[in-house]
């Protein structure tokens, strides 16, 4: 019978949205880490050089940067953020109301941002980077947890 009981009020771990954002955003801070340390120390990253591939072109042209910070860092920051308000919002009064709706319009942003550098990539670049078509696919996974969680929150 006591084993019974301690099977019966172990927690199950479950797969949440809130888990999938958690694992999404680590995936991010990952590959923008990666690229921002190569970016910052001036490193070619590592990249598959052939056919439409090449990540030196995508990462030294005009859209590399906005206002001279690296895109790289910015979707560090980015990944940062969403990590912070996603790990917090059960122990912050503000993240308990907004977390959500923090997390989702961080997420539309970073969504949309991803999709424009991914068009100039396809067509004005004519290059890919693999570690950018990452960080956008991660991003726009992100961005429907974070629509999902978001309905969640308003049902």
């Amino acid at each position: 019978m006591a084993v019974e009981q301690n099977a019966a009020t172990r927690a199950e771990p479950r797969i949440t949205l809130r888990n999938v954002s958690i694992i999404l955003i680590a995936l991010g801070i990952l590959v923008t880490g990666y690229l921002s340390i190569a970016e910052l120390t001036d490193t070619t990253t590592v990249c598959i050089e052939s056919g439409a591939f090449n990540c030196d072109v995508v990462q030294n042209s005009v859209y590399s940067k906005l206002m001279g910070i690296p895109i790289a860092v910015l979707g560090f920051g980015a990944y940062v953020v969403l990590g912070v308000l996603v790990a917090r919002e059960d122990h912050v009064d503000l993240l308990k109301d907004y977390g959500a709706v923090l997390a989702f319009a961080i997420s539309l942003f970073g969504f949309l941002y991803s999709a424009w550098l991914t068009y100039i990539e396809f067509f004005q670049l004519k290059a890919l980077c693999p570690w950018c078509l990452a960080s956008a696919a991660i991003m726009t996974l992100l961005f429907v947890v974070s629509g999902l969680r978001l309905r969640q929150t308003f049902a």
